[in-house]
């Protein structure tokens, strides 16, 4: 057993006073190299799972109840483990573990009486689907040891955000989390909620967080997400076929635009190219050409940036002062927007002088010191053995 898994083991049995039964099960945050805001238009998608990781230590308690507790925050909640139809949301971080539990229960799937114990190493509130990694580990943790299709497992994760947790997301996020290879980027086909592995070349990924969260993120992503639905509906009145972005060409999109406000237009300009992104993305990536990579990169980052409006000072600041540092390939805003993270393609050569000088020229801007994760493309989602 890992020795993380195995120290999370000892502080459970001590926080608990617990010995027996106690398993462990672990899922990973992501990265998103390339499109974003595509995945709840149905369109393609490209993230790694990360080394960064959620577990969930739990056994049964024979008492009806769950106990969960955040070795992060520090804080715990008690809820009963029956009638879990009729609990509501709390607005804080346990919703993603209940939301879990209530789906499993609508699934039919009986829910014990148990206490978690729950430790992350994914930071939160830097794009870096900490909320999925939470869902997936948890899911797996209160399904105790009985077998659910992968796939099903992603769609549950999804339906306790859609539903319970209020957050009107597409599948990715969960998706990565439980189907992340060591070594290998995911192309998903949120449309057919299919998938194919993507070989990477030799090259650095490095998220630099922001550490900003501006509050307009939450309202945008709804707001985003409706103004993408009017589009289609708009397209449909000159496309029947259409049933979402994903169907859509730029040529379709055109045609819309005397039709649909500018703000409309725009949403749909980036979904139908970022879509093209991708594809290109994952053919430059099979054949090494980091250059192409990194331009399309920057591509995307610019259209979230102007089409989709959902980057902010601080991420444009990172992006365009990576761009000039020798040895940097590409680099975009990823997750939702509004704060969060970039992720930087590099030359490992490059990396001192990277960090050195993407650090320094943010403390100096904003007098925020920025933080950088290693992404390491790693396993998805399983008990820890």
């Amino acid at each position: 057993m890992a020795v993380a898994a195995q120290d999370l083991i000892g502080r459970f049995q001590a926080r608990y006073r617990s010995a027996d039964d106690v398993r462990v099960f672990r899922a990973p945050g992501r990265t998103n190299l390339i499109g974003e805001h595509t995945d709840y238009n149905a369109g393609f998608v490209l993230p790694v799972a990360l080394n960064m990781t959620t577990h969930v230590a739990i056994a049964p308690n024979g008492q009806g109840v769950l106990r969960i507790a955040s070795e992060n925050n520090g804080e715990s909640v008690e809820i009963p483990a029956v009638d879990l139809a009729f609990i509501q949301p709390r607005k804080d971080w346990t919703d993603y573990v209940i939301g879990v539990a209530v789906e499993l229960h609508k699934a039919g799937i009986p829910i014990e009486g148990a206490n978690l114990l729950i430790s992350s190493t994914v930071p939160v509130g830097a794009g870096l689907s900490s909320s999925a990694a939470l869902e997936i580990s948890s899911a797996l943790a209160l399904l105790a040891g009985l077998k659910m299709e992968k796939i099903d497992l992603a769609r549950l994760g999804q339906r306790a955000e859609n539903g319970f947790v209020g957050l009107p997301c597409g599948l990715m996020d969960q998706y990565i989390s439980v189907f992340g290879e060591v070594d290998k980027a995911v192309l998903i086909d949120c449309q057919s909620q299919t998938h194919t592995m993507v070989n990477l070349p030799k090259v650095e990924i490095l998220a630099v967080n922001t550490m900003v969260k501006h509050e307009l993120g939450s309202s945008a992503y709804r707001i985003r997400v409706a103004e993408c639905a009017e589009a289609v509906a708009a397209a449909q009145l000159l496309f029947p076929e259409v049933t979402s972005l994903r169907d859509m060409s730029s040529q379709q999109v055109e045609a819309i635009h005397g039709r649909v406000a500018d703000n409309v237009y725009h949403r749909a300009r980036h979904v139908t190219t970022e879509d093209e992104r991708v594809l290109a993305f994952m053919k430059a990536s099979e054949g090494g050409d980091l250059a192409e990579m990194g331009r399309l990169f920057v591509g995307s980052h610019r259209s979230l940036q102007h089409d989709y409006e959902v980057s902010c000072e601080e991420l444009d600041f990172l992006v365009d002062t990576a761009v000039g540092i020798p040895g940097v390939y590409g680099s975009r805003m990823t997750g939702g927007g509004f704060g969060g993270c970039t992720v930087n393609l590099l030359d490992a050569a490059g990396r001192e002088a990277f960090e050195s000088t993407i650090l320094a020229a943010y403390k100096d801007k904003f007098g925020i010191d920025a933080k950088i994760y290693e992404c390491h493309p790693s396993a998805g989602a399983t008990e820890v053995v």
